[in-house]
């Protein structure tokens, strides 16, 4: 078998922190630009699950190689369960951040600390050249913060505030927030399944 594995992201971070994950695996790790794919593809999925699944689907109709893919988001309690699997497009696909976190913390205004409970959710898909489907997940439990803070991180990080560090997921250093980052968990998780293969 191959052992080269394409990872269905544009997203140079994501890139690396897999590269990392599975530096002790016989897996190289491409991205879709670096194997001459280009697709749109259209994530309408109703679960994070089920966005990776049809991520990692649509790259491997067009090679023969392992692929990867993720999706990932945050899942507020008090709002049950938004921003979810529209995580990313939240508000408009091109709204900033900035604005998509104060407009959560604005919705939150006045809920107790124990009512703030969310979690950032990751679920990464690989489809096999049997085309066999093989999921997991992972998820990192916090609370949302009363103000942004932190410049690490990205997307919701500011507001994603980790009770066991006494700030926000911004706020600790990218090697930290790996080790304990949903995605860090569901392509560690990932990593072991292709391991075994």
């Amino acid at each position: 078998m191959d052992n080269t594995i394409i990872f269905a992201t544009g997203n140079e971070g994501k890139v690396r922190e897999i590269r990392a994950i599975l530096a002790d695996t016989p897996y190289h790790v491409i991205t879709m630009k670096e194997a001459g794919i280009d697709l749109d593809i259209r994530e309408d999925g109703a679960t994070f699950t089920a966005n990776a699944v049809i991520k990692a689907k649509a790259v491997a109709a067009v090679t023969d190689h392992i692929v990867l893919a993720d999706d990932s988001g945050l899942e507020i309690d008090y709002l049950h369960g938004e921003p979810g699997v529209l995580s990313a497009r939240y508000m408009g696909k091109d709204t900033s951040y900035d604005i998509k976190n104060n407009n959560l913390i604005e919705r939150l205004s006045g809920v107790a600390e124990e009512d703030r409970s969310a979690r950032f959710v990751c679920a990464v898909a690989a489809c096999l050249p049997d085309k066999t489907i093989l999921t997991t997940v992972g998820t990192m439990e916090g609370r949302i913060a009363h103000a942004i803070k932190g410049t690490n991180g990205f997307g919701y990080d500011p507001i994603f505030f980790l009770p066991a560090y006494g700030c926000t997921s911004a706020e600790i250093s990218p090697e930290e927030k790996n080790a304990i980052s949903h995605r860090g968990k569901a392509l560690r998780q990932m990593g072991e399944v292709l391991k075994n293969l």
